[in-house]
């Protein structure tokens, strides 16, 4: 399906068949657009593979990595995709994306802009009635984390392994993981500054239902996996299994030394429409690019989705969408994710010609997961990340479950 294909069925509603710790405040984010991949250097493999190891070293059974760019595919890996067969990790496998399904569920309400049945600038209440305290909560808030609704895993995850196996198996609704998070007095007035919070993803969701009358699986199914052929990209919630060949993905305990955890078989019902996505790298590939391309919204919602408000010295955040500012001074679009098991580094050029996915198995480990920020640096900048010990200067602290409490 053509771009102007893609975008007309989305606009016109027959469309086919649907991390992090930062910094509480920010503020607006005027920067100039960055450059396209015109600019970029040639990918740096070895840096990237380099990076993976580095990764391995610091605890992460498995990493992979695939870049694509243009009409060329890089992929590179190290480790097991599972511990006990000893089986040798692939680009092919499947893995849980974590947060990543932030940037597919915002693109589902962009698109519900484009036919008209949202509005960006009104009141979540106006659409679930009665759901949220403050009727000054709008969704361009609740996409761009301004809302000021207090983040639930921080309760939920606290202790890592403990809070894990609490909800392995549970199916909570919506309306649940909301409840949760009111118990707590909001982080800030709406709009005045950014707090991550997956509670705000979990209202995207609940947006997504009640506007389209159908569930998430099926808004993601028919908006997306379909019209991209994302033949690897699944939403089974509440089902535990990830379908067919997958990586197995293994939590870090709290305590140094203690035995990783198989956190593979998990409902992921805590996150749902914030975090319970099932992909692999080509098909995440795949679909960042269509989307900086313009191929799942009209221009002026993708123009929407990057209106920024600025985390740190380097990253910004749109509506469900990141911006990175690398080393070279390329910056590169999409999200980070984390669920536990895994940790995903999922970005694109400006142009969305060359994208760049990476993957451990492995969560609760900031020194991995800072490490692999170093696939963005080789991939895109064509050079060697300059630290390789999770210490480069700008990249989160932490991952997106239980942003609050701080670990290292």
């Amino acid at each position: 399906m053509s771009s102007q294909m893609l975008r007309r069925a989305t606009v016109s509603g027959t469309v086919l068949l649907s991390l992090l710790a930062v910094p509480a405040h920010a503020t607006a984010d005027s920067a100039p657009a960055a450059t396209g991949t015109a600019a970029l250097a040639k990918p740096d493999l070895e840096g990237v593979r380099a990076v993976l190891r580095a990764a391995r070293q610091q605890g992460a059974p498995g990493a992979l990595a695939r870049i694509d760019d243009r009409d060329t595919v890089y992929r590179a890996v190290t480790g097991v995709a599972d511990r006990k067969t000893g089986r040798t990790i692939s680009t092919l496998d499947r893995f849980r994306i974590g947060s990543v399904t932030k940037t597919f569920s915002a693109v589902v309400l962009l698109q519900l802009v484009d036919e008209k049945k949202l509005r960006l600038d009104t009141s979540v209440n106006h659409y679930l009635p009665g759901l949220l305290p403050d009727d000054r909560i709008t969704v361009r808030h609740v996409l761009s984390h301004r809302s000021g609704l207090y983040d639930y895993t921080n309760d939920m995850f606290a202790r890592t392994v403990p809070g894990f196996e609490a909800v392995r198996t549970k199916v909570f609704t919506y309306r649940e993981l909301v409840k949760r998070s009111l118990r707590h007095a909001r982080t800030n007035r709406p709009g005045a500054a950014y707090s991550y919070s997956n509670t705000n993803f979990v209202v995207a969701g609940m947006l997504i239902e009640k506007l389209t009358g159908r569930s998430v699986q099926t808004a993601y199914q028919d908006r997306i996996f379909e019209p991209l052929k994302l033949r690897d990209t699944f939403y089974v919630h509440p089902d535990t299994k990830l379908p067919g060949r997958h990586a197995r993905g293994y939590l870090t305990p709290d305590t140094p030394g203690a035995a990783l955890v198989d956190a593979t078989r998990q409902t992921t019902s805590w996150a749902q429409s914030a975090g319970s996505i099932i992909s692999t790298a080509g098909d995440l590939n795949t679909f960042l690019s269509a989307l900086l391309r313009g191929k799942l919204t009209s221009a002026a919602s993708l123009d929407q989705m990057q209106r920024w408000w600025k985390v740190n010295s380097n990253t910004s955040y749109g509506l469900g969408l990141r911006r990175r500012t690398l080393s070279c001074g390329v910056s590169v679009y999409g999200h980070t994710g984390a669920v536990q098991g895994y940790y995903t580094y999922a970005f694109t050029s400006k142009d969305g010609k060359r994208s760049l996915s990476a993957a451990v198995n492995t969560s609760n480990n900031g020194t991995v997961l800072n490490t692999m920020f170093g696939t963005l640096e080789s991939a895109f900048c064509g050079k060697r990340a300059k630290t390789l010990r999770g210490s480069a200067a700008g990249v989160e602290r932490y991952e997106d479950i239980a942003p609050g409490v701080v670990r290292d």
